[in-house]
């Protein structure tokens, strides 16, 4: 089983426990296949998926602003091909500022 507090500190140092509990959580169903426990960047359905649901559900995001952190998320996460989501998500909140929204 991944260590998902210590994949999200290789990208963010000061990674803050509770909100990657609270990713973990609300990935908890998204987790239980490999398949859908990764984020394929080169899929634009995938992301688009990413920006209406958790973006814009759970962070509050506006569409230009979802853009911007999945792309800094990408960006972070670059070279990396088997991108984990919980990591994935935890960057784009932490782009946008809305880590406070995951709990």
């Amino acid at each position: 089983m991944i260590n998902h507090h210590a994949d999200v500190q290789k990208y963010s140092t000061a990674a803050k426990a509770a909100a990657v509990a609270a990713l973990v959580k609300y990935c908890a169903r998204a987790l239980k296949s490999r398949d859908s426990a990764l984020v394929a960047v080169s899929d634009p359905d995938e992301l688009k998926r990413i920006k209406a649901g958790f973006a814009k559900r759970k962070l509050g995001l506006s569409a230009d602003a979802a853009d911007a952190g999945i792309k800094a998320a990408a960006t972070k996460m670059k070279g990396v091909r088997a991108k984990n989501r919980v990591t994935f998500y935890y960057l784009l909140a932490e782009a946008t500022g809305t880590l406070s929204k995951l709990g």
